[in-house]
């Protein structure tokens, strides 16, 4: 019997998919008229829609495949993270978003480079190298930084697909590769968020599908009491089970602090159309991170039940979903849409910002005359694919584990982009000088602390973000602010 006639289920759902996909972009495409429509939808979005994309987008393989199963080795303390992430939600939806949507539009804004070039060097200001410097240094660490993340998701569903198809991984990655592409690079930013929302639903589908019939292989919830009195496991709940505490701290916090700065999260808030748009998307991003990550993180705990000799915590949960004394094999060809959802829902965003950045903030710049609204478009669909390409050809070497990869990317955005973004929406004080020193200390921080193995004692975010929010703190209150009124802001703020 061949793999299609057994697994016609998994057949009929993805090419549903795709159709829907496909869908989604065309009608991207038709609305996608402008900079700004491509960009960020043209800030008319919704909050349900945008609350949807941001957990969506948040939630990938990274979550599905590497915090899933991270759990083997970390154990219950790993579970502080899923506090964290919640807690960073909120504080991105109630501090961020509101000022963000404001401030962007009001200075027509579309990437986070142009965001810190418009608050830290205003047009009254004739300083047109150190606007060029700002908007270069911001452009690179998001291009970067966003690459790191795509090879991660590439490896995540590269796994997953090999695993389900029987399929090579250089060909699971290809056929990833093919799919975001095409609806990304058509439909632009109304394309995203028009399939995050049925993403969004086969997420929530997938994560508590996972979690119920893993929990019951595994022997119930109650097993993880017995656990806990098992010589092989009981270290899995105590403090410092995989390693130590502080450390693990830094893990998450890294992991988490990317929601309040991470451009692809950002994004949403250009998008939002309203001030009652950001109250119903912070209870829809809160809701769906919940439910996600809550039933996702125990799997690699209950896996220390199911499987043995797990060398790559990576293919935990593509193995476990493979097996059909744990899953019907209809519910398994459904998650394999499921999850192959949830790699598509970051993939698309971050191939979007990367691209956007690319090329409205790094390309354009140098070119001898402007871009047409049409010719900007054109070449960052071209560059979406470009992308999308190193991505893929990164991820057949990768450099580490998902989640390692994914936290330095979070990392790497916490320690540039916090103050920045932060204390820039909320501190009238600031100037290019002070982000671009908090940028460049925090960077050779990272390095710094990670090249001297100071990682295992006390993880790199903290004395990094330390170092690059005190250099803005100290410069900003040493300089003459660079920003006089705060758009559409009560005279009060």
């Amino acid at each position: 019997m061949s793999y299609w006639s057994e697994h016609w289920l998994a057949l009929v759902a993805l090419l549903a998919y795709a159709l829907a996909l496909a869908y989604n972009a065309v009608t991207g495409r038709r609305r996608s008229a402008s900079v700004a429509d491509y960009y960020v939808g043209g800030r008319r979005l919704g909050g349900l829609v945008l609350g949807v994309s941001f957990f969506a987008t948040y939630a990938s393989t990274n979550s599905y495949i590497g915090n899933a199963g991270k759990g083997y080795s970390y154990g219950a303390p790993w579970l502080l993270m899923v506090v964290m992430m919640l807690v960073f939600t909120y504080l991105s939806w109630r501090f961020v978003a509101p000022r963000m949507r404001r401030f962007t539009a009001a200075w027509g804004s579309v990437t986070l480079p142009d965001y810190i070039v418009s608050r830290f060097v205003p047009a009254a200001d004739v300083k047109p190298n150190l606007a060029k410097a700002l908007r270069l240094a911001s452009g690179l660490v998001v291009v970067f930084a966003s690459l790191l993340y795509l090879l991660a998701i590439f490896k995540g569903s590269g796994n997953l697909l090999q695993l389900f198809l029987g399929v090579p991984y250089e060909t699971a990655v290809g056929f990833s590769l093919v799919i975001v592409v095409l609806y990304t690079s058509i439909g632009g930013f109304h394309s995203v968020v028009r399939t995050d929302l049925l993403q969004g639903i086969l997420m929530l589908f997938g994560a508590v599908s996972i979690f119920y019939c893993v929990t019951q292989a595994a022997g119930g919830v109650g097993v993880l009491v017995e656990m806990q009195r098992e010589p092989a496991t009981a270290h899995l709940f105590t403090r410092d089970a995989g390693v130590p505490l502080v450390v693990l701290i830094g893990i998450a916090l890294a992991g988490s602090l990317k929601l309040l700065v991470d451009p692809r999260q950002l994004s949403r808030f250009y998008g939002l159309k309203d001030e009652r748009s950001v109250r119903v998307g912070l209870w829809t991003a809160l809701v769906g991170i919940a439910v996600i990550q809550l039933c996702l993180f125990p799997i690699g705990i209950y896996a220390h039940q199911l499987l043995s000799n797990v060398t790559d915590t990576d293919l935990i949960v593509p193995t476990l979903v493979n097996d059909p004394s744990i899953f019907p094999l209809w519910l398994s060809d459904l998650l394999i849409v499921a999850i192959l959802a949830a790699a598509m829902s970051s993939m698309d965003s971050v191939l979007l910002v990367a691209a956007s950045v690319f090329c409205n903030d790094l390309w354009s710049p140098l070119r001898s005359a402007p871009l047409s609204a049409k010719q900007t478009i054109a070449w960052t669909r071209g560059f979406v694919l470009l992308f999308a390409l190193v991505g893929a050809l990164l991820a057949l070497r990768p450099p580490g584990g998902i989640v390692e990869i994914t936290i330095f990317s979070g990392s790497l955005y916490a320690v540039c982009f916090l103050p920045a973004v932060l204390l820039g929406l909320h501190w009238r004080r600031g100037t290019a000088a002070a982000v671009l020193t908090s940028m460049g200390l925090g960077i050779l921080t990272l390095a710094l602390w990670r090249g001297l193995g100071y990682n295992a004692v006390l993880h790199e975010v903290f004395p990094a973000l330390l170092l690059s929010l005190g250099a803005y703190v100290g410069i900003s209150c040493w300089s003459k602010p660079a920003l006089q009124q705060w758009p559409d802001a009560p005279a009060a703020e």
